[in-house]
């Protein structure tokens, strides 16, 4: 039975509305404030071959590879291998890609006794065993990292193993937080199955399948018609990852995208080999940041279902940054792809130039504070994502003060939040002033954030990357500030940090963060002066930095 167009929209919009119901399950039910507030989680609904139907707004560099998740379990046991109320769990940074602290959480969904989808999350509620209290930036093997975890069944046949529940909670720092993140994800999967099977019930299979082809169909159609529309032609772009963490000296990155018609071609031969430290990346997820840069330049406003990137091909090189292999490091994967993703639109920058930014501040720029449990306290664990600048447009400035292209729907922790829930104040909050490249169109500023220990042992941990490439500018815009994290800054102990592991802080200490700026667009003299005076007076700019960069006469 074919589907109507009527009804192909109202099922377009229910697995939508399905994929945002799980991700509020999640949310209420979560234990762990990095999921339940900042939102490091995704959840997604796909068919019975893993291709996706609806996800709701989370960090998209997971959207990509959750379904490789469920089509390697496919690959092991088979579609009938199944069983309805089934749920699985995994953590291997190789398969599904990302760092251990990342739980993926999936179920079958039945509908009239046949294998009719899948219901998919990744949260990470931090800690989940590894050498460190807090996020290691030295670690030289995946074992050093946390407990890794290949595909099993958390839940059987709707019976939860509770044996496997305490062994996975037990390796984590705080184990009832992460029991009730895993029972919230459970929770979020048997949502999806629930809203998909009465779906199923309310018109039939082969509406549905109808449905879904037709879905699939535009958006296939609409990449291939976008990028036809591309000039043809081989573009290179180049940058480097500070460090490693370990090893001190750049780490390069390279792409070349070619189009060729109506296919995109990646290529990241070039980039560099396996990383002593731990900035290598599963290959699931380089191709799920290739996905992520191609969405940004193609049919942007169109929502992602399983008919995109069909004429997109990845190619990771075997020996590669992009394709960790055992036992490779893999805490910080998303730092080359943060830089990958800013380096594609980079290449396309001569065939797209209306269409591609300057450079962001790129990295996670992740900050953390942890207190360890003693007979006097209780533990805390403080993980935060900071803000920074976009780049600027070829018709306007920057984004001032929002979360790098990876994390995506991932939410900064409010100050109130902050001094509600942990033992620290945050003293200041604000743009940090001359961050952003000077251009035509100004980079988007980042952000100076104060934050004071109000108690003692604790430990501080932050992992802030490009300042060997910063966000760079385009067409003669320049190059936005990099980050940087000062301790005690003004007194005697001061001391800055880039990448550091559980730097111990006192009742009084503070640290200051300060995020990079996006790059500029376009000369920084072409610049109208109301702008650059508008910018003076907001404060983004200083007037020394306004008739230094862009001839500011005021």
């Amino acid at each position: 039975m074919t589907a109507t167009p009527v009804q192909i929209e109202l099922i377009r919009n229910s697995f939508t509305a399905i994929a945002n119901e799980m991700s509020v399950t999640l949310f209420r039910g979560a234990h762990t404030a990095i999921i339940y507030e900042a939102k490091d989680c995704s959840v997604c609904l796909y068919d019975a071959d893993a291709r996706l139907l609806g996800q709701a707004p989370g960090l998209p560099i997971f959207l990509g590879g959750l379904e490789a998740c469920i089509r390697i379990v496919t690959e092991q046991i088979g579609k009938d291998g199944y069983r309805d109320g089934d749920v699985f769990l995994m953590n291997d940074s190789y398969l599904q890609g990302s760092h251990l602290t990342d739980i993926t959480v999936f179920a079958p969904i039945f509908a009239g006794g046949e294998l009719v989808g899948f219901a998919a999350t990744r949260a990470d509620g931090g800690h989940l065993g590894g050498k460190d209290l807090g996020v290691s930036s030295d670690t030289t093997h995946i074992y050093q990292e946390g407990m890794r975890i290949p595909p099993v069944r958390l839940v059987k046949e709707g019976v939860l193993d509770e044996e496997l529940m305490m062994l996975v909670a037990t390796n984590s720092y705080f184990h009832d937080a992460r029991r009730g993140d895993l029972s919230a994800q459970i929770a979020a999967c048997y949502k999806g199955r629930e809203r998909l099977t009465a779906l199923y019930a309310a018109y039939g299979p082969a509406v549905i399948a109808s449905a879904q082809e037709d879905i699939f169909r535009q958006s296939a159609e609409l990449d291939a018609a976008a990028v036809a529309a591309i000039p043809d032609g081989v573009y290179t772009a180049e940058g480097f990852i500070d460090n490693d963490g370990v090893v001190d000296q750049p780490v390069p990155v390279r792409v070349t995208v070619t189009i060729d018609g109506d296919q995109m071609i990646v290529d990241l031969a070039g980039s560099s080999g396996p990383t002593r430290g731990p900035i290598n990346s599963g290959s699931v997820q380089a191709v799920s940041a290739c996905r992520l840069a191609f969405k940004e330049l193609v049919n942007s406003d169109k929502p992602v279902t399983g008919g995109n990137f069909r004429n997109l091909t990845v190619r990771v090189p075997e020996v590669s940054i992009f394709n960790a292999q055992e036992p490779a490091p893999c805490q910080w994967y998303y730092t080359p792809l943060g830089l990958l993703i800013d380096l594609i639109q980079r290449a396309l920058a001569p065939a797209l130039p209306d269409r591609v930014a300057a450079a962001h501040f790129g990295d996670s720029m992740i900050v953390s504070f942890y207190g360890a449990t003693t007979a006097d306290s209780e533990g805390f664990a403080y993980i935060a994502a900071e803000l920074g600048g976009w780049g600027a447009v070829s018709d306007g400035d920057g984004q001032d003060c929002m979360i790098n292209a990876i994390n995506g729907d991932f939410k900064c922790l409010p100050a109130e939040f902050v001094e509600s829930r942990f033992p620290l104040s945050v003293l200041a909050w604000s743009i940090r002033q001359d961050s952003g490249g000077a251009g035509r169109f100004r980079g988007g500023s980042g952000a100076r954030k104060v934050i004071r220990v109000d108690t003692d042992d604790v430990y501080f941990s932050c992992w802030l990357d490009r300042t060997v490439t910063p966000a760079w500018g385009l067409f003669g815009g320049e190059p936005g500030r990099p980050s940087v994290a000062v301790v005690n800054e003004g007194r005697p102990d001061e001391r800055t940090y880039q990448k550091v592991t559980d730097v111990r802080l006192d009742r009084g200490d503070t640290v200051t963060v300060y995020t990079g700026g996006g790059g500029g667009y376009g000369t920084p003299t072409d610049r109208s002066a109301a702008d650059v005076e508008r910018d003076v007076r907001a404060e983004y700019v200083s007037l020394g930095r306004a008739r230094e960069a862009f001839g500011y006469a005021g």
